[in-house]
């Protein structure tokens, strides 16, 4: 059983680049030592390299998260239940910064009918999808392609958002947990996000039941710094409580 599960690690190493601990230990249903002792022998002979809070391909880059065209279609139904469920928070004449992600893109069909909405965005997909229509107005950030996200970084994105004024920021994450707050795989897009928790307006996090108990590379935030979190359904109880005693605002189905 163990050299079966070491395998499935490998392979499974190999199809993403990079893997959380967390979620090898769901994956299996072991503990994280049983899961640390299993990367040890990976480890050993040269397959992978740990990282904090998980494992990397050997000779991959650590920085480079699993790429958009596999995030983007997993999970749809429920990305687009969490987008509605922003989109009915967003009014006419708000300034609005959209985060890069697979779930911020289900925002633009419900937004399409606003009127004098502004949307500040790095995310490729909705400036593309939002340029179509003349009711919206869309500012790109600037900064460059970074394909694996489908996003623009770079100190252009950054200088965007330190000069614009949002009405809200709507967020994404790869993976979300008590312990390790809001992660992503990506250090270019962390410092983005990391500017936007900070700006002075109401924050939302857009993430689905499959992101819960998942530590990616870098934590941008913890829980506790966002006003809002968005998911398609309710979390575990922990988590409510978590977010009760830390004003945390849940919303859901």
């Amino acid at each position: 059983m163990k050299a079966d599960r070491i395998n499935k690690i490998h392979e499974l190493i190999k199809e993403r680049q990079i893997i959380s601990l967390d979620e090898l230990c769901e994956i299996f249903s072991v503990s994280k030592n049983t899961i640390r002792r299993d990367i040890a022998e990976l480890d050993a002979e040269g397959i992978i390299e740990k990282v904090y809070g998980g494992i990397v391909l050997k000779n991959s880059d650590a920085n480079s998260p699993e790429p958009f065209a596999a995030r983007e279609i997993r999970n749809v139904a429920e990305k687009k239940i969490v987008a509605q469920l922003a989109a009915s928070l967003i009014h006419d004449g708000e300034v609005i910064y959209i985060d890069s992600g697979t779930t911020t893109m289900h925002l633009l069909p419900h937004l399409i009918n606003k009127k004098q909405l502004t949307i500040v965005t790095a995310n490729i997909y909705v400036i593309n999808y939002a340029a179509r229509y003349n009711n919206l107005n869309v500012i790109a950030t600037g900064g460059y392609v970074y394909p694996p996200s489908n996003a623009l970084v770079g100190p252009g994105v950054i200088a965007s958002i330190k000069a614009y004024n949002f009405s809200k920021v709507f967020l994404a994450s790869t993976g979300i947990s008590i312990e390790h707050g809001a992660t992503n795989a990506s250090p270019l897009e962390c410092e983005i996000k990391q500017r936007l928790v900070q700006k002075n307006c109401p924050n939302f996090l857009l993430v689905d039941n499959s992101k819960l108990e998942i530590a990616s590379l870098m934590t941008y935030c913890e829980l506790k710094n966002l006003d809002n979190i968005i998911m398609n359904a309710p979390p575990p109880e922990k988590y409510l409580t978590y977010f009760e005693k830390n004003n945390v605002r849940l919303i859901t189905e």
